[in-house]
């Protein structure tokens, strides 16, 4: 049994469950320091959906192989097992505005509303004709999927405290690297491009105002590498983030830019969702233009930073999740580590 005392002081385990591995983050409980971090791939034959099993001691193993001080985890829905909705309802407060989204999201979510957990989030309000509404981010998750969470927890012998969305995660790290005063009113575009899709959110300090999903991600750029190259995608994926890695003047310039252009369309048209997105911030919420772009995520490099800059005439900077803490050794791309790093940042009783 562990000692009370270094149960206090430490924060609970992010568990940031990908589609190919599993990232885990612990903070002290004071967060200024970083007790363990860890990404530990799935076999190629394993997903998270069809074995708990293999999963579950992937989990473990992680456990074992790092410091981690106790079992209590935060765990996160993500794309995958949430149905995502901006909807507009009637303005209003408390019961009446609950009983308004309940009626919205019915005809909207895939299975019955008495089979589901649905939270929201309240953005703004917006003008739509002559009247005003209230914006809102619906999340709803089928309690079947849910309860598959918390089994793979138990089985991995685990004590979830919470159950987080992996879009409030991204706004948590978020705000753990921007604390100066201006940044609490100022609007942010942060984009986590992931294996295969990238989640995009606007936000204002820790005001959730937007969210989607895009489907983009480092496997389409894989792809396009390979096609470009003539080769397999799993060795056009270890080349595409070999030369990402390397310092510039390390990089093979014939390699970078095949890579380049292959990836160039690709990239294009997720800065085009992008802009978007954007269009839509800029029409829903008038005032404000975004202040900056945070680029996380697996993906997240500087040359992608660069090119997506370009496109949305917007600075972007990569996402350091660790900027205000002391890490105990190199954990490699910071962006990386931007929703387990949020959810071990979550405040839990």
């Amino acid at each position: 049994m562990l000692p009370l005392f270094n149960l206090r002081r430490a924060g609970p385990i992010g568990v940031d469950l990908g589609s190919r591995s599993v990232k885990m983050v612990q903070f002290s409980a004071d967060r200024k320091q970083l007790i363990a971090a860890g990404r530990w791939e799935f076999p190629a034959s394993t997903s998270p959906e069809n074995n708990s099993e293999q999963v579950a001691k992937t989990i473990e193993r992680g456990l074992t192989e790092r410091k981690f001080i106790g079992r209590n985890v935060v765990l996160c829905l993500g794309d995958k097992e949430l149905v995502l909705q901006n909807i507009r309802v009637p303005k209003s407060e408390g019961a009446e505005l609950d009983r308004h989204v309940a009626q919205e999201a019915a005809g909207r979510v895939p299975f019955g509303v008495e089979e589901a957990e649905i939270r929201y989030v309240e953005a703004a309000d917006v003008r739509q004709g002559d009247a005003i509404m209230r914006e809102v981010i619906v999340f709803a998750c089928h309690r079947p999927v849910l309860q598959k969470s918390l089994d793979l927890a138990a089985q991995s012998q685990l004590n979830p405290l919470a159950v987080d969305v992996e879009p409030a995660a991204l706004i948590r790290s978020y705000v753990a690297q921007f604390r100066r005063q201006d940044d609490v009113h100022e609007r942010a575009l942060l984009i986590h491009v992931g294996h295969q899709r990238t989640a995009v959110v606007i936000t204002r300090g820790d005001e959730m105002l937007f969210v989607k999903y895009i489907d983009i991600g480092g496997s389409h750029l894989d792809i396009a590498v390979a096609r470009h190259l003539k080769m397999e995608a799993k060795e056009a994926a270890a080349l595409r983030r070999q030369s990402g890695d390397r310092r510039n003047d390390l990089q093979d310039p014939e390699v970078m830019r095949s890579v380049n252009d292959a990836t160039r369309s690709v990239i294009e048209r997720l800065g085009g969702e992008l802009s978007m997105c954007v269009r839509y911030h800029s029409v829903t919420f008038r005032g404000q233009p975004l202040a900056r772009m945070v680029l996380g995520g697996g993906e997240a490099t500087q040359p992608l930073a660069d090119a997506l800059g370009r496109i949305l005439n917007l600075k972007c900077e990569l996402s350091d999740p660790f900027r205000t803490v002391t890490l105990p050794r190199d954990v490699g791309r910071r962006g990386l580590w931007d929703v387990a790093a949020g959810l071990a940042l979550r405040e839990v009783k």
